[in-house]
């Protein structure tokens, strides 16, 4: 393999610090043929999540301002906080298995950065400038009417697009009926939607415009922490250095001692971040999967066996002994295994109507005459569905007990959607009944005729002889 001196800086950067733009040449291939289909259908999914509805509600939310996700049409509300916490655990640790086995596939496959610049705003770059070649052509030469027209039709049209995913990613925060509204109202209506919309769209431009590649390699902290997840069994695009060295361009009717590595550079000429992958492993390797592509058409030609590069894991090349799942591998298998059940066993259980009840403190028991005794209780009840519910609370023990509300004629509860009621109640008990100072009482939470949870609390009043 090469030396391992390009560990010490990265490609994107010169020995005086300023940055190498990129012109990564236009890529073409099976597997880039597979990506494309496959972003299709991601951006297909994207755009039309917002439209995508169940009961009524979008199938995904995520209200930070308000404190309301919704994730494939389960309602998560602020009291969920440590339901979705452990949501949240469980999205990491399956992202660092699938990063130990199968390595950066996310980043080359289905991360937005990816998918946009790639399969968007690169081929509108294509289409208008030209490949690699012609853009750095047209960089170069003179401001003319020809350039003007060139580069002033692709930003108008990269703004469009950062327009439309600076919406798209709206509607996923606040609802795509919020976002109708700044529409049809106008921003004047809606001037801090505007505003959120305008610095959106505006980062999204320059993160698709000008920092491209820097996102992955500067900004993103998965592509930052890859190294921490990746080990020599780990699927990555590899180049097979036992077979590819040493490089060399190959004579007709000479013998040389070379490997299939013809050292044509097609692999650096269309990485979209400018690396060599002979030289192994790099941070700024997004598994794209382009110079795979090049490489098999380099080997075809040649009629050598595709898969000089290829997914594969070091240990893979070095021995030639796949071995996929390593102790550790093994280790995260397990752990996010109990976090999915933990995470299920919640979710099923998980009631409709969540609700507290306490007695309120500092108050002493009263006596309401007729030879009642009564203590007075706060509660808390919050619907967590998308549906209305009638709540009622009954006082289940001890036996010859009467609940009654304070402010409320009737103990049934109208929660809607999202809803949360507070209130206080008293429980009244006849004196001659009390045997202890302390009594148990149990108060039961009933929603549309069903059994949500029995509250055991304590009843306080003396027993007088």
């Amino acid at each position: 393999m090469a030396e391992s001196s390009y560990r010490d800086s990265i490609s994107l950067v010169d020995k005086a610090g300023n940055r190498n733009w990129v012109y990564p040449k236009k890529p073409k291939g099976s597997l880039y043929q597979g990506r494309t289909w496959f972003s299709i259908g991601l951006m297909l999914l994207l755009f039309g999540g917002p439209f995508i509805e169940f009961n009524g509600h979008p199938l995904l939310l995520l209200n930070v301002l308000d404190r309301k996700f919704i994730i494939f049409g389960i309602p998560f509300w602020p009291q969920d906080l440590p339901l979705f916490a452990l949501l949240m655990m469980t999205f990491v640790m399956f992202v660092i298995v699938f990063t130990v086995v199968f390595g950066r596939v996310f980043c080359g496959w289905a991360c937005p950065q990816t998918v946009f610049m790639e399969m968007l705003f690169r081929k509108i770059e294509y289409w208008i400038e030209g490949d690699y070649k012609a853009q750095q052509k047209l960089d170069k030469q003179e401001w003319d009417m020809e350039k003007a027209l060139k580069k002033g039709s692709k930003h108008v049209l990269f703004f469009a697009l950062a327009l439309l995913i600076a919406n798209t990613f709206l509607s996923y925060l606040i609802g795509f009926d919020e976002v109708k509204k700044l529409i049809i109202d106008g921003p004047m209506q809606h001037l801090g939607k505007f505003i959120a919309l305008v610095i959106f769209s505006t980062v999204f431009y320059l993160v698709f415009a000008k920092m491209r590649e820097l996102v992955c390699i500067v900004v993103c902290p998965y592509g930052r922490l890859q190294g921490l997840m990746l080990d020599k069994n780990s699927i990555v695009v590899a180049y097979d250095y036992i077979r590819g060295e040493p490089r060399g361009f190959r004579k007709k009717g000479v013998e040389q001692n070379l490997g299939d590595c013809v050292d044509c550079k097609r692999c650096v000429q269309v990485c979209p971040t400018g690396i060599d992958i002979r030289n192994g492993t790099q941070l700024e390797c997004i598994n794209c999967t382009a110079c795979i592509d090049e490489c098999n058409d380099v080997m075809v030609k040649i009629g050598e066996p595709k898969g000089l590069i290829r997914y594969a894991s070091q240990q893979e090349i070095a021995t030639g002994k796949v071995k996929r799942i390593s102790t550790r591998s093994i280790a995260y298998i397990i752990i996010l295994t109990v976090l999915v059940s933990t995470l299920t066993f919640l979710l099923v259980t998980r009631k409709d109507v969540e609700s507290a009840v306490l007695r309120t403190p500092g108050l002493m028991h009263q006596e309401q005459g007729n030879g009642l005794v009564s203590n007075m209780y706060n509660f808390e009840v919050v619907n967590k569905t998308f549906h209305e519910q009638q709540v009622e609370l009954v006082i289940l023990r001890p036996t010859g007990a009467t609940l009654k509300m304070v402010d409320r004629e009737s103990a049934m509860l109208t929660l809607h959607e999202d809803d949360l009621l507070k209130g206080s109640f008293f429980i009244m008990m006849p004196q001659q009944q009390i045997k202890a100072n302390n009594t148990e009482a149990e108060v039961a939470v009933f929603s549309n005729g069903k059994l949500m949870k029995r509250i055991v609390t304590n009843f306080v009043a003396p027993v007088k002889q």
